[in-house]
């Protein structure tokens, strides 16, 4: 039996399925939970951006992802 654990949350991932149970963004390993929060926070952003860009996308992600490992979660803001 294999375990990983979330880099953002710290939760272990029994099992791990890649796509399924655990998704990866550059370095860090994140569990659905957090895969969820990352895309939710992300939305917000994107739907008040202007012309959408690949360049601020990414860094948005790197930088969500980044202060989520800081803090054990990922800041949805509504």
């Amino acid at each position: 039996m294999q375990f990983i654990h979330c880099d953002i949350c710290k939760k272990q991932i029994p099992n791990p399925i890649s796509g399924r149970t655990i998704f990866y963004h550059r370095e860090f390993a994140l569990c659905e939970a957090c895969k969820d929060d990352l895309e939710a926070a992300i939305k917000q952003t994107v739907r008040t951006k202007v012309p959408f860009d690949f360049s601020w996308y990414e860094k948005l992600r790197i930088d969500l992802l980044q202060e989520g490992a800081k803090k054990n979660k990922i800041v949805v803001k509504h």
